[in-house]
């Protein structure tokens, strides 16, 4: 990509000294910082910046450690480590021991947790940053501060207020959750002709409702149809986790969701570390130890986008969709289903926001492989179209969008400290974090006044309190 600001350096720290030495002089030279543990924003705003000031990329990979304390139920893990390195140690200590947090394995889990971080268990658990008890930060002036010394009020914000807004995370203590020894995973594609709308029907009335240790989320995309050449068909495919055994699985689906028609021959019971890999769409029989490559496990050019749905979306609604995703070359939605713990955390209690009455979050993608700006256009505008078209069956006041799935069309910053910029904020910082997000700015105003830790979509800083604050300065001598 031609085009994109390059940065005048890239820096590996190999050690925390390192990571703040980088801070204080990139604070001194007037240079702007990008922070990537796992490079996977969803914008790319880890590496590219278009800020126009110079910018320097921190690049957190050479930082891995990972030390699981079994006697204490709880792991320190550093930032550049990928999640499936995170579940990898874990399980080597302990099979009935894990952490709930993202399905892809090559995230890094440095920027990961700082916006919810949620996985196959979240039903049960929560999300990863429910499940933190302490972190390693630098701030604005180069400081490492722990729990204690950063303050109740930080450590609130880093945990799902986004990264980058608010220093730099070196690392994350994890409060480890028991977990079953024998768990079972099942994968049922449905196509249209096969009766799928009526099922995703039924799907949205048990999904957030079926007994908590069940994670059915379901995976929709446009196939060739069987038997028919050139012909194409939507396809939905019911990838779930249960924590449990496959008989006692059986029992609560012919109880809630009959309709799916589950059989004993689609589930299979494995380990809880396994389970990791086949979510992740690894073939059977991967051995674990795929984990410690960290590699993505596609690559391409993409647009992604999310909703959260607060009420099924009617048949005809579905039909709509299925119309719009037959006219697109490679298009992808997830569904996740939300309820159980996820509905009995407050929408407070961390800065992610999206709790109780979400039924279920819709991940939108599309993807393609030409590089050229055409392309690109063509696909960009088939998402926002599709966006727009959900619009009656999304959350509204605010449409709701998670941080993880980083979307600049919901506005950017302006690139300047100016009233405006906290207003224009507002509209995406409210659709992130609902009633959270004046908090967050509070605490990004108290902890770095200077908004020296600034990027497209980073909390703005109260502007009023930048000026007055100069003014007293000058009042005062």
């Amino acid at each position: 990509m031609p085009s994109v600001p390059k940065p005048e350096l890239i820096f590996t720290p190999k050690t925390e000294p390192h990571v703040q030495a980088s801070v204080i002089c990139a604070k001194q030279l007037n240079l702007q910082l990008r922070v990537r543990s796992g490079g996977h924003d969803y914008e790319g705003l880890s590496y590219i910046s278009e800020m126009g000031s110079p910018f320097v990329i921190v690049d957190l990979s050479k930082l891995r450690g990972i030390d699981v304390n079994i006697e204490e139920n709880s792991a320190w893990a550093q930032a550049g480590a990928t999640v499936g390195e995170v579940y990898y140690r874990i399980s080597q200590k302990s099979k009935t021991l894990g952490f709930p947090a993202g399905l892809c394995t090559s995230l890094g889990i440095g920027g990961h947790i700082t916006g919810g971080a949620y996985g196959s268990m979240m039903r049960k658990f929560g999300l990863g940053v429910d499940n933190v008890i302490d972190a390693h930060i630098i701030n604005a002036n180069g400081t490492i501060l722990d729990r204690k010394s950063m303050g109740e009020d930080l450590f609130w914000a880093i945990r799902g207020g986004g990264g980058a807004s608010f220093g730099i995370i070196l690392s994350w203590k994890m409060k480890l959750v028991t977990i079953p020894s024998t768990v079972t995973v099942f994968t049922v594609p449905k196509t249209l002709e096969e009766g799928a709308t009526k099922i995703l029907y039924k799907w949205q009335q048990v999904a957030d409702k079926i007994d908590d240790g069940l994670f059915m989320r379901v995976v929709i995309n446009v196939v060739d149809k069987k038997n028919v050449q050139g012909e194409r068909t939507v396809q939905t495919a019911y990838n779930s986790l249960f924590l449990g055994n496959a008989d006692r699985l059986l029992q609560i689906m012919n109880e809630s969701f009959p309709e799916l028609g589950l059989t004993k021959k689609d589930c299979t019971e494995m380990s809880w570390i396994e389970s990791i890999l086949y979510i992740a769409g690894f073939p059977t029989n991967t051995p674990p130890e795929v984990l410690l490559q960290g590699k993505p496990t596609f690559k391409n050019y993409f647009k992604a986008k999310s909703d959260f749905v607060k009420e099924p979306i009617p048949e005809s609604g579905l039909e709509g969709l299925w119309k719009r995703l037959l006219e697109e070359d490679s298009p992808l939605m997830i569904w996740n289903p939300y309820g159980g713990m996820m509905a009995n955390i407050s929408e407070s209690a961390t800065p992610f926001p999206h709790r109780k009455g979400v039924i279920f979050k819709i991940q939108y993608l599309t993807m393609w492989n030409e590089p050229n700006q055409e392309s690109t256009t063509k696909h960009v505008d088939w998402i926002r179209r599709l966006y727009n078209y959900m619009t009656s069956y999304a959350s509204m006041f605010p449409r709701e969008a998670y941080v993880n799935y980083r979307d600049l069309d919901l506005g950017i910053n302006k690139n300047d400290n100016s009233n405006s910029s906290f207003a224009q904020a507002s509209v995406w910082g409210n659709k992130y974090f609902n009633n959270n997000f004046n908090r967050l700015v509070q605490i990004k105003t108290k902890v770095d006044p200077e908004n020296f830790f600034r990027f497209e979509q980073s909390i703005p800083v109260l502007p009023l309190t930048s000026t007055m604050k100069r003014k007293a300065k000058r009042n005062h001598h």
